[in-house]
């Protein structure tokens, strides 16, 4: 059994213990939970385990590699005995409380672990809020396991064991432990761990032994008179979990490139986090930390969305399971296009709870995965269910976003037929290219899509507003039609393909030319849905015309939808007239640093 079914088979434990440590919580009036951050914590976890499949062979590869040809000891018999599998376990939390600890004092790796102190809840969902990045650089911690000869086997063991035991820690319904608390990582030492006072920040590195800690003066006991607070000092205030991976990374990369120095550059990613370049501090000034202006980060949520999140949560469990269960025996390529399925579904929830995308646009984004993923591994059936569903939604969307109940201002009517004009042309391509003989019937769709699209992008402004877009969108489309006319390019379709191609480069000319004008993000994302539209296009084309594109399906489906929900995103917010005020993190004075 791998290593992703064992977790997929511990995943009932786990949600049978949260749900204990809810139900505990709420009788005792302390819950520590609230959805959104359950959920996107969790999610993380999911994004962790997932990710994993990829970067496994990293991790294991090299592992095994330095066992079977620089081991200095090979005693397999000796590691597989009661006290072989107990010395490696100690020696795996050793080597994992210099993982950890380094983790808190060298930047780089602390962009990596910082994912799991995110959350400003401490709960047993905390627990599985995991990096998707640990791998790239953490194998290096474990190097004297495999120096010492202990198997591979007993390493992912062991290591596993250490996982699942760390799970249970992270609670505040467990007080003191007594004499348990001086040997082992409790509840109790790991609480303060992950507090972000003054008094306990970066304590307690410890896996399963609390004493590697006493030894290397990193304990801090915990105090009752001061209670934890958590979270990051620099927060990520978002439940997006592309961003929580990514946030640290990009600011050490910001200041980075900033540096005038080159040793800063590098120093950056090897300082302990926090450290700046003096250049960089007095060029890019951060304020300083502090408790007190700590917010809880908040956003709120109606029922419809929390109802949304519910359902979304439970099918995306569902999708990473099954998705877990068979990785290990699928293709690459396979395993890749589910990920990014899951991926999308991941993405657009976090940006539904945060306030980002509204609950159709986000089924509008995963139903155009489906359609993607389906095509590309043939399963036609589905494929045809999601591919119309997609355009369907978007039509939907865009008629509920017009209604004056939706809030987003009023809409301009002729505006609103013309987006709905394109939408419903692209529909009917997407149907007519499902079915061998009807190219020309689509791309006639198409065509008329393309300059309702033209026409929308046109009102409020003049034609072509910048001149210098519209001479590179012409020459892009000119060099693509002569590839696609030396290429191969049948005589009865070189007319209507020029006719084509000219009207997809005026359409990205004026969107372009557009964005110049408004200088404003709306307008940016139709003009960036535009350049996909053309690039999507040139893939289809290329593929049918000149030579076989491998994963043509996944290049080609992904672009145009992405080119479409960028439009009709940034056609809706740039119809709301800005009037709504934006969505601000909410305060809890009850559970703020301030009130602990």
């Amino acid at each position: 059994m791998s290593p992703s079914q064992i977790i997929v088979l511990a995943t009932p434990v786990f949600f049978l213990l949260i749900a204990m440590e809810l139900v505990i919580g709420f009788k005792r009036q302390r819950n520590t939970y609230r959805l959104a951050d359950a959920v996107n914590s969790i999610s993380l976890g999911m994004l962790s385990q997932t990710s994993a499949v990829f970067t496994r062979l990293l991790r294991i590869g090299i592992y095994t590699a330095l066992f079977e040809h620089a081991a200095l000891w090979r005693d397999d018999a000796f590691w597989t005995c009661l006290p072989g599998w107990l010395l490696a376990l100690v020696f795996y939390d050793l080597c994992y409380y210099w993982l950890h600890r380094m983790g808190h004092e060298s930047a780089v790796l602390w962009a990596a672990h910082a994912v799991h102190h995110q959350s400003q809840d401490y709960n047993l969902s905390t627990a599985l809020r995991q990096t998707s990045s640990g791998a790239l650089l953490g194998w290096v911690f474990y190097v004297p396991m495999a120096l010492a000869g202990v198997p591979p086997l007993v390493f992912g063991v062991v290591a596993l064991i250490d996982l699942l035991y760390q799970f249970w820690v992270h609670t505040e319904q467990v007080g003191r432990l007594g004499w348990f608390d001086r040997w082992f990582c409790s509840p109790s030492n790991h609480r303060v761990h992950h507090a972000v006072n003054d008094a306990y920040l970066d304590k307690n590195y410890g896996g399963i032994f609390i004493v590697w800690d006493r030894l290397f003066g990193t304990f801090k006991d915990e105090d009752e008179q001061e209670r934890c607070v958590y979270g990051t000092r620099g927060l990520l205030n978002s439940w997006d979990p592309l961003w929580a991976n990514a946030q640290v990374y990009a600011g050490l990369a910001h200041d980075s490139w900033h540096a005038r120095s080159w040793l800063d550059k590098l120093r950056v990613w090897i300082k302990p986090p926090g450290w700046r370049p003096a250049d960089v501090a007095q060029r890019f000034p951060k304020p300083a930390f502090s408790m007190a202006q700590m917010q809880l980060y908040h956003p709120p949520m109606t029922r419809a969305v929390q109802g949304f999140a519910f359902v979304q949560f439970a099918l995306l469990l569902a999708g990473v399971a099954a998705f877990l269960w068979r990785a290990d025996s699928a293709p690459l390529a396979e395993n890749a296009i589910w990920f990014a399925v899951l991926l999308t579904v991941q993405w657009s929830l976090g940006a539904v709870m945060q306030g980002r995308i509204g609950l159709l646009m986000a089924l509008l984004l995963q139903s155009g995965a489906l359609a993607t993923a389906t095509s590309a591994l043939g399963f036609m059936q589905w494929h045809w269910l999601f591919k119309p569903l997609t355009m369907g939604i978007a039509l939907f969307l865009v008629a509920t976003s017009a209604h004056p109940s939706s809030g987003r201002g009023p809409f301009d009517p002729k505006g609103l037929a013309l987006l709905g004009a394109a939408l419903l042309g692209s529909l009917a391509g997407d149907v007519f290219l499902m079915f061998e003989g009807f190219f020309i019937p689509g791309l006639v769709s198409f065509l008329v899509a393309h300059l309702f699209y033209v026409a929308l992008f046109k009102r409020g402004q003049r034609w072509f507003p910048h001149r210098g877009a519209l001479a590179a969108t012409l020459c892009i489309g000119a060099a693509m039609y002569v590839f696609l006319w030396t290429g191969g390019l049948p005589p009865a379709l070189r007319a209507p393909v020029a006719a084509y191609v000219l009207v997809i480069a005026l359409m990205a000319a004026q969107a372009l030319g557009r964005a110049t004008v408004l200088r404003d993000a709306p307008s940016r994302l139709v003009a960036i849905g535009a350049g996909f539209f053309m690039l999507s296009d040139s893939l289809l084309a290329t593929h049918r015309f000149v030579q076989p594109l491998p994963w043509s399906q996944v290049g080609v489906l992904a672009t145009y939808y992405a080119a479409q929900a960028l439009i009709v995103a940034g056609m809706l917010r740039g119809a709301s007239n800005s009037q709504q005020p934006p969505i601000t993190p909410r305060t809890d004075p009850a559970r703020s640093p301030s009130a602990a």
